[in-house]
Order: C-alpha cells, then sequence, then structure tokens
C-alpha cells in the first residue's frame, strides 16, 4: 500500500516527523488516490485489448484527485500539497500529472508553519539531480515567502541547503533567474548577506573574489558579489552599473575583479573530467574544456561588467580575448552568453581601442547570434559620435605604434629589433646587428638579456597580422557595395596613409571623382585634389579597360591584396531572367559536404548543419553583401539517406537573394538585386561548388562505377565558370612569360602542354587532365608544394598554381621518374 509506504519514508528521526505523518494522516484520502493511479496499469504487448479499460480507469481516477485538490482549504490544502511532494520523492508521477495543482495549492494557501515550509524545502533538495527540481523549488519558495519574520529566521538554516541544493543542481536556463531571484531575497531577510555557493568553491576565475571576501568585511564584500550576480540581462542598466562602481569601491574589489576577468581571458580552463560537465544535463562521457559552470554564469557576466565599468580601456584586450574564446570554437567549449558580455562591455568603453577589438572580432567570430551582437555594439558607439558604423571600424584600426612606413623599431642592447609590413600579407620581425645585417631568428644577446621586450615584440608582431588579416577581408567585403565613397581627405587619412590599412590599400585601384564629376582609376596618386574615392571593380569597367589593368598587374609585377584586376564577373543570365526570382547557375553538383560547411564559416556565410534531426534535411547558407543591405540564400541537400550523424555529400540547388527592411528580409526579384552585390555573392557561391565539388578530386576516377561517376564525367571536363574564365585570362599573361611556353597554348577550356612522351590536356576548371590521342584520363595527386615555381602569380588562387604546376611537370615528362605516374603515360610498360 502507498501509505505504509510513504509512512516508513517519513519517519526520519528528526523534528519534522510529526508534520509528515499528520499531513499523511490527513490526507490519507488523497494518498488512497494516488495509489489507485499507481496501480491502473495497461501493457499493450501483453494485453492490447485491456486498453478500454485501462482508459476508463484513468479518466476516473483523474477526475477524483481534482475534484479532492479542488474542494480542499486551509489546513486540508496544507496536508495536500505536502502528501503530493512526499509522494514526488518516490517517483515523478505526482509531479507530471499534477505539478500546476501543486503549484496553484501553494499559491491559494495560506497559515503555513515554519515546519511545514521546511518539509517542502527538504522535499525539493531531494530533487536536486531530476527534471523537477526548479518546479518543486518553487512551490517551496512560494510557502516559505508566505511566513512571516519570524518564520522565514526559523526556516533559515532549510533555506541554505535549498540554495546550495540550487546551485549544485540543474535547472533550466528560462526559470533560472526568477528562482534565483526569490531564494536569495528570503535569504537577505533571515540575515544571509552570502550565501553557500555562490562563489564557485574551487574555480580559478573565482579565487580573487574568494580571496577578498575572506580579507575584506563580510557585508561589503557580500553586497558587491550579490550585486554581480543579479545581473541576468544581455548588457546592464545605467543604474547597475554606477552601483556597481560604488559597490566595488566600498569593498576595494577593482583588483579583485580585473584579475577575475583576466584569468578568464587567459587563465587555464576547466576541465569536465576533474570538475564535472558545465552543465546539469551533460553526461560524464565526454572530455573537454570549459571556462565557467552555467550555475555561475551570472556572476561570471557580473564580473566581466564590474570589470569593465571599473578598469575602462585597460580591460579591452582581455574582453576581446575573452570574446573570440568562449565566441569561436577553440580550446574551451562556447559559452555565448558570456561572449556577448564581453562583446556588449566592449561597445561600452567609449574608447578607440575597443572599437579596433569589435572590428577584429566581427572578422573572426562566425556565431550569427553574436555577429548581431557585434553589429549592435557597433552602431551603438557610431551613434554616440555621429557617424556610421562602417565610419567607426575603419577609424578605429590600431596603428598598434608603426610609423607613417608601417615600421617599429627597439633597441635592445647591441641589437635593432624591427617589425615591418612588408606587403599586404606579411608582418616581419627581424634583429640587425652592429654590422647592420639583419636576421630573422633573434640573437642569443636578444634571447638571453631580453627575454619580456622579445616576447612582447612577438606578441606584437602577432597583433599586427592579426589587423592586416582582418583589414583584407574587410576591404574586400566593400567590394560588393556600389555606394560606399569616402571624401578624398578621409580616404587619404583612413586608408592610404595608414600604418596598416595602407598596406592593403597602396596595392589596389581605386576610382577617384574629381570637380567635373567624372570617375577615374587610379592604383598611384591621383592628380589634384579629387573629392570622392571609391574601390574600383571591374563590373563598373569597361572591357578594354579591364584588359589593360590586367595588363599593367602583369607587367608591373603587383600582386594584389586580393584578387581586383582579375576579379570574376557574374553577370544576369537569359536562364536567371526566365526563372525570375532564382538562379540553377551552381544548381544539381554534388560536393563534399564537410568541405562546404566549413567553406561557409570561412567566407562569413551563416548556415544549419546537414543532419540525421528535423530539419536537418534542408540547407540553407545565408550571406550578406552590400553593406548588409541584402542578402544572399544558397540551398543544399543531402543526396544519399541513411547516413549515420550527417551525409557525406551534399547537393546543391538554388540561389535566391533577399533584401533588408528594418528587422526582416524580404524575397527580392533577380533584376532588382544591385549588379555588384549579384556579381559577388554569385562568386562565392561559385567558389564553394568550385572547391567542394567531387569533380575537383582527382582521384575520383578510380571508384570505378560509383553512382556519381557520370555526374563527375560531365563535370569535371565541362564548360568553363567565371572563375575558370579569370583563370584562362591570367594564363593568356603568364604562360608567355615561362620558360614553357613553346610547348603550351590555351584551347577553349583546355590548357594544352605537349611534352615528349604525350600531348596533355589540363582543364581550367578542374585542374583534370586528359591525354592525347586516346583521352585516358591522367591522375597526379598534388604534392606537399603546388606553387608554379618562380612564376608570378598576379592573385593567391590554389587551382591556378595546380595548374602551371602540372603545365611544368607535364612538358619534361620524359624526366618524370614517379611510377605512378609512368605507368599512365605507357599503359603497356
Amino acid at each position: 500500500m502507498l501509505y505504509d509506504t510513504l509512512v516508513a519514508a517519513a519517519r526520519k528521526g528528526d523534528a519534522l516527523d510529526d508534520v509528515r505523518l499528520a499531513a499523511l494522516d490527513r490526507g490519507r484520502g488523497l494518498v488512497a488516490l494516488l495509489d489507485r493511479a499507481r496501480r491502473n496499469t495497461w501493457d499493450a504487448a501483453k494485453a492490447p485489448e485491456d486498453y478500454a479499460a485501462y482508459a476508463a480507469e484513468d479518466t476516473a481516477v483523474r477526475g477524483d484527485l481534482n475534484r479532492w485538490l479542488d474542494g480542499c482549504a486551509g489546513a486540508d490544502a496544507r496536508a495536500a500539497l505536502l502528501v503530493l511532494m512526499l509522494a514526488a520523492c518516490l517517483d515523478d508521477a505526482p509531479l507530471w500529472r499534477h505539478q500546476r495543482d501543486m503549484s496553484r495549492l501553494a499559491a491559494r494557501t495560506g497559515g503555513w508553519t515554519p515546519a511545514e515550509a521546511e518539509v517542502l524545502l527538504g522535499c525539493a533538495a531531494d530533487h536536486r539531480g531530476g527534471s523537477w527540481f526548479g518546479d518543486t523549488l518553487m512551490i517551496a519558495l512560494t510557502a516559505a515567502g508566505a511566513l512571516d519574520a519570524g518564520g522565514r529566521r526559523a526556516v533559515g538554516p532549510a533555506l541554505r541547503l535549498a540554495h546550495q541544493a540550487f546551485m549544485e543542481g540543474h535547472i533550466g536556463s528560462y526559470e533560472r533567474p526568477m528562482i534565483a531571484k526569490r531564494l536569495r531575497a528570503l535569504l537577505a531577510d533571515v540575515g544571509d548577506s552570502l550565501p553557500a555557493g555562490l562563489v564557485p568553491s574551487r574555480d580559478a576565475w573565482a579565487a580573487p573574489l574568494r580571496e577578498r571576501a575572506r580579507e575584506a568585511p563580510e557585508a561589503d564584500v557580500a553586497s558587491f558579489i550579490r550585486h554581480l550576480d543579479g545581473l541576468s540581462s544581455p548588457r546592464p542598466s545605467q543604474k547597475w552599473r554606477r552601483t556597481c562602481v560604488s559597490l566595488a569601491d566600498a569593498a576595494d574589489a577593482r583588483g579583485a575583479v580585473a584579475e577575475c576577468l583576466r584569468i578568464l581571458a587567459e587563465g587555464e580552463p576547466l576541465c569536465s573530467r576533474e570538475h564535472g560537465g558545465h552543465a546539469g544535463w551533460v553526461g560524464d562521457q565526454y572530455h573537454y574544456h570549459y571556462l565557467v559552470h552555467q550555475n555561475h554564469g551570472d556572476l561570471a557576466r557580473g564580473v566581466v561588467w564590474a570589470a569593465t565599468v571599473t578598469g575602462g580601456a585597460e580591460t579591452v584586450p582581455l574582453l576581446g580575448a575573452l570574446a573570440l574564446r568562449t565566441g569561436a570554437r577553440g580550446d574551451v567549449t562556447q559559452d555565448l552568453k558570456l561572449a556577448g558580455a564581453a562583446i556588449n562591455a566592449l561597445g561600452a568603453v567609449e574608447d578607440a581601442s575597443a572599437l579596433a577589438e569589435l572590428g577584429r572580432l566581427q572578422m573572426k567570430i562566425k556565431d550569427r547570434a553574436l555577429r548581431k551582437q557585434i553589429g549592435t555594439a557597433l552602431r551603438a558607439a557610431a551613434e554616440r559620435q555621429g557617424i556610421t558604423p562602417e565610419q567607426l571600424v575603419e577609424r578605429g584600426v590600431p596603428a598598434h605604434g608603426l610609423g607613417p612606413d608601417g615600421t617599429l623599431e627597439r633597441t635592445l642592447g647591441a641589437h635593432v629589433a624591427r617589425i615591418a609590413i612588408e606587403d599586404a600579407a606579411t608582418v616581419r620581425l627581424t634583429f640587425a646587428g652592429a654590422d647592420g645585417r639583419a636576421s630573422r631568428t633573434a640573437p642569443a644577446a636578444v634571447k638571453d638579456g631580453f627575454a619580456d621586450e622579445l616576447k612582447e615584440l612577438k606578441a606584437l608582431a602577432k597583433e599586427i597580422r592579426g589587423t592586416l588579416s582582418g583589414e583584407r577581408a574587410r576591404i574586400e567585403a566593400i567590394m560588393s557595395d556600389g555606394a560606399r565613397a569616402w571624401p578624398y581627405g578621409e580616404w587619404r587619412e583612413y586608408y592610404r596613409d595608414h600604418p596598416v590599412t595602407g598596406a592593403v590599400a597602396r596595392g589596389l585601384i581605386w576610382e577617384f571623382q574629381g570637380e567635373d564629376g567624372a570617375w577615374r582609376a587610379v592604383m598611384d596618386a591621383p592628380d589634384g585634389e579629387p573629392v570622392n574615392v571609391r574601390l574600383w571593380h571591374p563590373a563598373r569597367a569597361a572591357l578594354d579597360e579591364v584588359r589593360a589593368w590586367r595588363e599593367r598587374v602583369m607587367d608591373g609585377r603587383v600582386r594584389q591584396p586580393f584578387k581586383q584586376a582579375f576579379r570574376e564577373i557574374y553577370l544576369l543570365t537569359p536562364a536567371e531572367e526566365e526563372t525570375k526570382t532564382y538562379s540553377n547557375r551552381f544548381a544539381a553538383h554534388i560536393v563534399h559536404y564537410r568541405r562546404l560547411y566549413a567553406l561557409f564559416k570561412e567566407r562569413g556565410w551563416q548556415s544549419n548543419f546537414l543532419g540525421s534531426y528535423d530539419g536537418g534535411y534542408n540547407g540553407e547558407a545565408r550571406g550578406e553583401f552590400g553593406g548588409g543591405a541584402w542578402r544572399a540564400c544558397f540551398y543544399h541537400e543531402p543526396v544519399e539517406e541513411g547516413f549515420d550523424y550527417t551525409p557525406e555529400y551534399a547537393a546543391t540547388d538554388q540561389v535566391r537573394f533577399e533584401r533588408r527592411d528594418g528587422r526582416r528580409w524580404l524575397e527580392a526579384p533577380l533584376a532588382e538585386v544591385p549588379p555588384l552585390v549579384f556579381s559577388e555573392a554569385m562568386r562565392d557561391v561559385d567558389l564553394f561548388v568550385g572547391v567542394t565539388s567531387i569533380a575537383a578530386d582527382p582521384e575520383w576516377a578510380d571508384r570505378g562505377e560509383d553512382r556519381y561517376t557520370a555526374y563527375w564525367r560531365q563535370a569535371t571536363f565541362g564548360e568553363l565558370t567565371a572563375s575558370a574564365e579569370v583563370r584562362r585570362a591570367a594564363l593568356e599573361r603568364i604562360l608567355p612569360r615561362t620558360k614553357i611556353a613553346g610547348r603550351c597554348a590555351l584551347d577553349g577550356r583546355y590548357l594544352v602542354v605537349r611534352g615528349d612522351l604525350r600531348t596533355y590536356k589540363i582543364h581550367l576548371g578542374s585542374g583534370n587532365i586528359l591525354m592525347e590521342p586516346d583521352g585516358a584520363y591522367l591522375c597526379i595527386v598534388r604534392g606537399g608544394r603546388t606553387g608554379g615555381g618562380t612564376v608570378f602569380l598576379p592573385f593567391e588562387d590554389e587551382r591556378l598554381s595546380l595548374i602551371l604546376s602540372k603545365a611544368f611537370l607535364l612538358a619534361a615528362d620524359a624526366r618524370i621518374t614517379d611510377e605512378t605516374i609512368l605507368r599512365q603515360l605507357s599503359p603497356a610498360r
């Protein structure tokens, strides 16, 4: 009988036995109904015909229970709630059946005694490891909150135990703040200023706060810590910030929170094997590292903001490091809330270094939600200064102490260390002795005598490389923004003459607008004093002008920061005019899915991950263009069924475009998409397909009659895409300058190479090879290096380098010694 079981469990030998037993006796009729519900079972396998009887009894019991609970009041209602909580300690059935009834009973019932509230708190603590912990704790706190001041003091020990269970248990993030607020308010009423477990007892990042609590008067530090933990919103109010500063000063805790932030940003992470998972729902079968347990997330975010409002610009490097550490996939598991706190805190720092850090994060963080927060922080900072977010970013690019020529020197004893930006992709740290000879390796005298200074210089060089890389990506993104232009003086200050950005800007073609309104493209200094400046794009230029710029880049051996003169142009086709709202130009390709997903992230596109879950069979990648006013959507899906976790291959589908309308996105016809937006978006999609398609896999021909072989044969030697056409245009200028020019010719979609043994046709799209005269396929797997020797290339293109390296190899095929290639050249060998 359930009654006997509950009575036995109620006898714990403490002062509350009488309370538990009295409730069970008063609610004996309710216990009988619960017992009746427990005994009503049905086994579909053994007695499928008994379901009707089971369902009828279940309905009858539910009706009787509802009438019992609706009809009780006063002492009967309190006893009923105690009975349900005690029964829930045996199994969860009363909770999933009657949780709402229990919450209503607690809210509408008065006259609670301290002992009854203590029993409820104890029952809730027993659920700390279960999914109903939050519900039971809120029910118990409702009863405790109804007590008078004396009653609350009487249940103080039980409240402290409940708080400890709260800090150790798993409660959903949606209900945790409300429970924490109510529980800590009750503890404050009973004089517990710093509840146990509020500060993590072992976590390294909280050690400075623990130490401060031991050293300082308890009330001051407790008030400060409670204030930090009370931050549950992404951005604190001005009142919270002012109060934080005054409480930090009263507790003398500025140094403590600064050190906490440093440990979060740079310290050793927590190991799941030693500290358990970062959340209650995480099992112990995984080994990973994290920074903060979710139960201490509010306190950690409060620390981040406290360090910011008390430390100002000094916290910027640490905030940036923390945002990157927890917002990007690295040595610790992602913590998007902590990363968001660091990003929002950066947005609140009114210093140029904070803006530069936000700009750097915008280039490195790929998570969609965090990128939105970065954008919000930049817009807020821009509004404060009365400029656009784009202007804010370009004005915040750090100079890192470099001179106008992009160099910095430090004297280290008898040596001079020099950091120099040599080009748009290279930052070099060198050391020169008394003889003036430079070395890339630090001399022993520098390593031994100036170890700290050397470490700082290496770190600075790394920061400059990061800024330079970010500037290349940022300026290339402007290629899709046809409306972006700068007053000449502003462009000269923040682009051409900037120590870092200038290294990128001076290698690009710019258009300058004169007083007459005409635009003229120039790579060097313009004539006179132009009015405005914009970035040159070949889609806006005449064909002869594009050819002329390509010749100039080749003749001057100009290695541009990114592909500009030889940039691909994608125009609307008749087929796309016919489909109106979507393009099938890159549809029906078979791609390596994981490579595709990684490339989405690398190029800053946001995409769901294909997998065997609800919604995981429809892929949609989105990339923003035109300064964020437009968005391209690239659809894809698995090509096979029955995969375990994620598909190995995906099939590409349509590309559509959307226009931003406030916070919404509205689908737009292709004809309305600005030409530069369309061209740049389709260029990205072409890259996705070209790099990840199985047609680019040279070993695919060895797979026999694979289900995708037909696609491979059709795509690997098919018509050239825009990127392959640009590759052809580059080869037209490169080949005449090489020693194999007499053995090479461009024929349609192929580079034809005449060797001594065979003639070879290298496809300009895939890089795959056919041999004459029989059209046999030649498989050459790339080695560790794929460059074209010392041949100058006007832009980075791995496929172009691969094609040239194959051309040089095959032009001298008589000197090939690799047996795997020789067997293919002479099958009868």
